[in-house]
């Protein structure tokens, strides 16, 4: 008889065994994406928000600001994290809340010194997410200066986005955020444009928010899906239907993209999925079985996992570490429920395990797998949806491949009939 009930039983990935990860030649792989919580707060109320709506409540206990202490402290153990790994280039992301809540000043301060920290040859590439609200030009001087990307959420033109991205009084975003980008994509300042973040919401139509979005010129577009667990399905999602509305939703967006005449942008959860399907590892932890290389650092220093987490329970992206420890970052990788991001197919549940397209849908976002009881071992909410996309886009890249074979044989027949060196010419 087992000595604890299925009640009681610690929720995966908790038991994770990291001794025998080690002793199987697992080795995990370093942080190379820092995201500063520089600002707790926010001036938008979106509904979907993870931070503030779902069930993590902790911004409430967080400094509404990271004091520049506890950045000092941040690019201490950037620094040694960077220096004891050799890596030659890392990624610090200003988020929140909304970063821009700190101050031009403070944000100066931070960025300097990370870079100040760092070891000569280390690079220090720096991007910063916002709402776009108070992207002004002061804002955008300061980040030219420092050479900052800037990514701006935006969900689709002004009915699309104003569903949910409203203020605190229910007024909407759209415009304000609209003026920041017209500064952003200016001539000036279009050179750190690093592309737009939009939440999909199935009341939007699926092609008009992505011509919305194209309007503005992005480099590159990241379709979030709305967090949810099993618990909690996102709108929509009922887990137990086999309908797949997000799944439809996407391909509608995926069909206009990929046979445009032209590229017109990239598009990160359509070339990730691409990628995978030629072969190649992701670079995205929204599919695929890559490792998952990045750490959040709260405004209190806490170290934590990536806050996306928030929306599965209270207290999901916490660990005991702090910035102020020595070999923090080192030994958060040690940690179960973090190396479990980082061990591939052997994070997946048996029924995803068993799937023909495990290796390039990986489950899907990590968030989005979270059932009470068994924790992070199952299939994501999606999983419906995310099948039916990939293989609509698998069945779209394998018909380009024949038609690119065919079209080379019959380039190399015709070459065989013509060339008089090989005595096959028709003349």
């Amino acid at each position: 008889m087992s000595s604890q009930s299925e009640e009681t039983r610690p929720e995966w990935p908790s038991g994770l065994d990291i001794g025998a990860l080690l002793e199987s030649g697992w080795r995990p792989t370093p942080f190379q994406q820092f995201v500063l919580k520089i600002h707790s707060r926010c001036n938008l109320a979106c509904t979907y928000c993870y931070m503030y709506e779902m069930a993590d409540q902790g911004w409430r206990r967080q400094p509404r600001r990271m004091s520049q202490a506890t950045i000092d402290s941040a690019a201490t153990r950037i620094a040694e994290h960077a220096r004891m790994n050799r890596l030659s280039q890392v990624e610090v992301i200003l988020h929140g809340g909304e970063p821009l809540l700190a101050g031009a000043d403070h944000l100066r301060y931070a960025v300097k010194a990370v870079r100040a920290a760092v070891d000569p040859g280390v690079t220090v590439n720096v991007q910063v997410q916002t709402n776009g609200v108070l992207l002004d030009s002061a804002f955008l001087e300061l980040f030219d200066e420092l050479g900052v990307l800037v990514a701006v959420s935006l969900d689709g033109d002004r009915e699309a986005n104003d569903r949910h991205r409203r203020g605190p009084a229910g007024q909407g975003s759209f415009d304000r955020v609209d003026a920041g980008l017209t500064r952003l994509v200016s001539p000036a300042f279009r050179h750190l444009f690093n592309g737009l973040l939009c939440t999909v919401d199935l009341r939007n139509d699926p092609v008009g928010t992505y011509e919305a979005l194209l309007a503005y010129g992005p480099p590159a577009v990241d379709l979030l899906l709305p967090h949810g667990t099993w618990e909690t399905p996102p709108p929509g999602r009922r887990p137990d239907s086999e309908d797949t509305p997000y799944g439809d939703w996407l391909v509608a967006v995926f069909d206009r993209w990929y046979h445009a005449p032209e590229r017109e942008t990239r598009l990160r959860l359509f070339d990730e999925i691409i990628r995978l399907l030629l072969g190649r590892p992701s670079r995205s932890e929204t599919v695929g079985l890559s490792a998952v290389a990045v750490v959040v650092i709260e405004t209190d220093g806490g170290i934590e996992q990536v806050d996306s987490l928030k929306s599965a329970y209270d207290g999901a992206t916490r660990t005991p570490l702090h910035v102020g420890d020595a070999d923090a970052f080192d030994t958060a990788l040690m940690l179960p429920t973090i190396a479990a991001r980082q061990i591939g197919e052997r994070a997946l549940a048996p029924e995803c395990q068993a799937c023909e397209i495990r290796r390039v849908c990986g489950a899907g976002l990590y968030p989005h797998r979270y059932r009470p009881g068994t924790g992070f071992a199952n299939p994501s909410v999606y999983c419906r949806d995310l099948f039916r996309l990939i293989k609509h886009v698998q069945h779209a890249v394998s018909d380009d491949l024949a038609a690119v074979r065919e079209r080379r044989r019959r380039r190399q027949a015709s070459a065989q009939l013509t060339d008089p060196q090989r005595g096959h010419s028709t003349s």
